[in-house]
């Protein structure tokens, strides 16, 4: 499912304009991170997908769905959206209630349900934790049940808001996983995210912002390589990266196989 945006701003009650004039197409089953340093508009930029915020000017489209003529809760059954801190979003006795509300409050009936459920379960590693309250588990699961819940509404967008602060290796993993696998299916998934060497291994396309507008849009490679520019919006490119323009390697490199493909050309 598409996303339209055009000529976007948008000004807070204090009177700070965060977006100023953006415009890109997200096209469906795309791949995006959206990366900036705190106060580019990122969060902003993504909570105009589902509504949450409403335009200034401009408008954004989803599919042929105007978000400024059409309610939060309608916009829920194409966006998903997993935020930062999974706190914000849980509030059920047990993991299994938790992640059958959102296909259950999109009226789908109990046997899409349960199919949903299962698949979410399975896909983030939650089967065997469906009895216990979400609030019991580590926050490194409390993640996974936020991702499950959302996963489980089988929206075609998926939004996550910096998937990996505060994950550790292993569950950093489980996420790139359900990204891909996300992915396979077909969903166009965005991500918000200040850690650039996961952008540059799950991510095809990056969307760098500075002070509300976007400095730089296109292919990962294309967009980590431009170390001088990504600078302006306090960005490193990943460390491979950075060593292979130290190395004088003729191509960007984005992770550890790119890397050791091009030295040994």
């Amino acid at each position: 499912m598409k996303i339209q945006i055009d000529n976007l701003r948008f000004t807070y009650p204090t009177g700070l304009e965060v977006l100023r004039g953006i415009s890109l197409s997200i096209e469906a089953g795309e791949q995006v991170a959206i990366v900036g340093q705190n106060g580019a508009g990122k969060t902003t930029l993504v909570r105009h997908f589902n509504g949450l915020l409403q335009p200034a000017s401009g408008s954004v489209m989803i599919g042929d769905w105007d978000t400024k003529k059409t309610s939060v809760a309608k916009l829920a059954s194409r966006v998903g959206y997993v935020f930062q801190n999974p706190d914000e979003q849980l509030f059920s006795k047990d993991v299994a209630t938790e992640i059958r509300f959102g296909p259950r409050n999109l009226g789908y009936s109990k046997e899409k349900i349960d199919e949903l459920v299962t698949r979410a379960l399975a896909l983030t590693e939650l089967s065997d934790k469906t009895e216990t309250n979400p609030y019991d588990l580590s926050p490194t699961w409390r993640k996974m049940v936020a991702l499950a819940s959302v996963i489980a509404m089988d929206t075609p967008i998926v939004i996550f808001d910096e998937p990996t602060t505060g994950q550790d290796a292993v569950n950093v993993a489980r996420i790139a996983h359900v990204i891909a696998e996300l992915h396979r299916e077909g969903k166009t998934v965005i991500t918000i995210t200040h850690d650039i060497d996961f952008c540059a291994e799950n991510f095809e396309r990056v969307i760098a912002l500075s002070k509300g507008q976007i400095l730089l849009d296109g292919p990962a490679r294309e967009v980590l390589g431009q170390e001088e520019i990504l600078a302006q919006t306090y960005v490193d490119p990943p460390q491979l990266t950075r060593l292979g323009k130290r190395l004088g390697l003729k191509e960007t490199v984005r992770n550890q196989d790119e890397f050791l493909s091009a030295m040994r050309k």
